[in-house]
């Protein structure tokens, strides 16, 4: 798994971003992802990477502690 911290997310819209912890990059998370969890701005975050439609996608979302 990979880690990383929430850079955005938009509970309403379902969807935002994480900074991966291994090279910066953002990578997009919907809340399909999430497992059940809650995200806020700035959580500590472990994750899954797979390629979607658009580019990266984080999948099986869980907070750290």
């Amino acid at each position: 798994m990979q880690t990383g911290v929430v850079k955005f997310f938009n509970e309403s819209k379902g969807f935002g971003f994480i900074v991966d912890d291994a090279d910066g990059r953002d990578i997009f998370v919907h809340i399909t992802g999430l497992n059940g969890a809650t995200i806020r701005e700035k959580d500590r975050v472990e994750f899954d990477v797979v390629e979607g439609k658009k580019g990266l996608n984080a999948v099986k979302v869980r907070k750290v502690d």
